[in-house]
């Protein structure tokens, strides 16, 4: 096996079991390994730190997999580390919930390995070339494990190119998943897109939270924004609300949202469902002087890397800034940043400028975080993506 030699003094992090070793803390690659290769990693004075996967094209030139060296990384591994995932969610699904997030890569000890349950189906991202290599034996265990109808490659992610890899988006073993699966959660019914939507098809991780804002809608007017397939629509619905207005850019988004309202038996002539980019329509709801009681701002990551923080952080004070503009007096305002790059302290201080600009005063009432499916590692800070806050703007 390959070694892989570390400079002096760049051990720390990883004897602190953080799960990256970045290019410019290699000393010496004992070898020529290719991308994917496990390798394994020591401190400057030859102490063994940790099993890894190498890659010559990203800036994590090694994600660490396994600390204890006597490990020998086949297929028992994976699978010990698949079962011991899967086994930690059980308590999620039930009848009002069929679909959660079954392996979260880093946070599960499988950096690049991302696998959802949507009812029978599965859908897999891979985003790191260690797991690549390893595909067929993922699928071959978690086949045998969940016994699903079938496995869908959802592999398109840029992070697919950091590591040197092309994008996949196919079917990986059993059959197609419909062009609109029914699944649940938290008892409300949604037809998602496997194939052709964002992700892996659903957003699982803002489960908690579609059900606590919901507790607060009963008969609110309520603006949903980046609604895609309607999560937080249909859970106000479900609660109260007087009426919904979802905004998206996305014309599929909007078709599922109505079949969902459909699919619940929800009143449709409730919601109002508008395409379009959603910093235009609340400058346009602003110019017809339109106010609403809750508004939800769930938008894409604005941040995917640190040298994106500055321009995100502009992004999320307009944006929030606009959002407090268009609240009545006490009403409340749902706002979440995916993010990894920016914490939740740089959030809160986006958001006292926001209220600034808007000459808002803004209470917070609640904190929001990703669900016990996203679980993060106390050594890898990084796996805390979503963040959220609930305000109420007076």
């Amino acid at each position: 096996m390959v070694e892989i030699i570390l400079k002096k003094g760049k051990e720390k992090a990883a004897l602190q079991r953080h799960p990256w070793v970045f290019s410019g803390a290699l000393e010496k690659v004992k070898g020529k390994p290719e991308d994917g290769d496990v390798v394994k990693v020591f401190a400057f004075d030859n102490e063994f730190l940790a099993y890894g996967y190498f890659n010559s094209n990203s800036r994590v030139a090694v994600r660490l997999l396994e600390w204890d060296e006597t490990q020998t990384i086949d297929k028992n591994w994976y699978q010990n580390r698949l079962q011991q995932a899967i086994a930690s969610r059980q308590f999620i699904l039930s009848e009002d919930t069929n679909t959660c997030r079954l392996v979260f890569s880093e946070a599960d000890f499988l950096p690049g390995l991302i696998v959802d349950k949507y009812a029978n189906f599965l859908s897999l991202q891979i985003l790191s070339s260690g797991i690549e290599k390893v595909k067929a034996d993922i699928v071959d265990i978690i086949k045998a494990e969940l016994n699903p109808i079938g496995i869908f490659d959802k592999s398109d992610a840029t992070a697919r190119g950091h590591e040197g890899l092309p994008i996949e988006n196919g079917l990986l073993w059993g059959e197609n998943p419909p062009e609109f699966l029914e699944v649940k959660e938290n008892g409300i019914a949604y037809n998602i897109n496997i194939a052709d939507g964002q992700k892996s098809g659903f957003y699982c991780d803002q489960r908690d939270n579609r059900k606590i804002l919901a507790s607060y809608t009963k008969g609110k007017k309520v603006l949903d924004c980046f609604s895609y397939s309607g999560g937080f629509s249909l859970n106000a619905l479900a609660n109260g609300a007087a009426n919904v207005t979802s905004v998206d850019s996305s014309a599929l988004a909007l078709e599922t949202l109505k079949q969902n309202i459909a699919l619940n038996k929800f009143d449709a002539e409730k919601v109002t469902s508008i395409q379009s980019d959603v910093n235009k329509q609340l400058r346009a709801f602003k110019e017809t002087g339109e106010l609403f009681d809750v508004i939800v701002l769930d938008p894409p990551k604005y941040a995917p890397s640190r040298s994106a923080l500055d321009r995100a952080a502009r992004a999320y004070k307009d944006l929030n800034r606009l959002g407090m503009l268009l609240l009545e007096k006490g009403g409340l305002l749902a706002t979440f940043s995916c993010s990894g790059a920016v914490d939740i302290e740089t959030f809160k201080q986006i958001i006292a400028w926001a209220a600034l600009d808007a000459g808002r005063e803004v209470q917070i009432i609640k904190q929001f975080c990703q669900p016990e499916d996203h679980p993060v590692r106390i050594s890898f800070s990084e796996g805390e993506y979503l963040k959220g806050l609930l305000l109420r703007v007076l």
